[in-house]
């Protein structure tokens, strides 16, 4: 098992608290597997509302998926303790939102998307529904067990 944590970067103006809504907030992600390499074209989404057995007994996760190619069964389980706001003092730098755990699965890329909230930096005005689309660069994985990192 290997965690790995998605680390974010943005430009706040004005704005504080950028955060994913519920446990229904969807992580997009392209997944590799780390036996085979393989990397599907498409993008995939874990949330906290979704749990699938483990095989043997071993728990659950927020995906268990069998390899196209190799046919191994890999999984990935948001770690639910380790989601973090991005605040206006962390603008411009990278700062880890989430880690995932990971059995056979390496998260490569984020896309992120609608569901996220936030503040006014001044104000405390509430922002319930904002959408993050401007991806200025992805992130290559690291060597396993440090954090992976996505500039937006």
């Amino acid at each position: 098992m290997v965690k790995i944590g998605l680390q974010f970067k943005a430009t706040l103006e004005n704005v504080t608290n950028v955060r994913p809504v519920g446990e229904d907030f969807r992580w997009f992600l392209k997944l590799k597997c780390a036996n085979c390499g393989e990397i599907p074209e498409k993008w995939q989404y874990i949330n906290l509302i979704d749990s699938v057995p483990l095989k043997g007994g071993r728990g659950s996760a927020s995906m268990v998926q069998k390899c196209k190619l190799c046919a191994r069964e890999n999984s990935i389980d948001i770690m639910r303790d380790t989601i973090t706001p991005y605040n206006a003092e962390d603008s411009e730098r990278f700062k880890t939102m989430v880690q995932f755990e990971c059995r056979g699965l390496e998260p490569v890329d984020f896309q992120p998307q609608a569901g996220f909230a936030a503040e006014g930096a001044e104000s405390g005005t509430k922002f319930p529904e904002i959408t993050l689309l401007e991806k200025v660069s992805v992130f290559d994985l690291p060597p396993v067990g440090q954090h992976s990192k996505c500039e937006h």
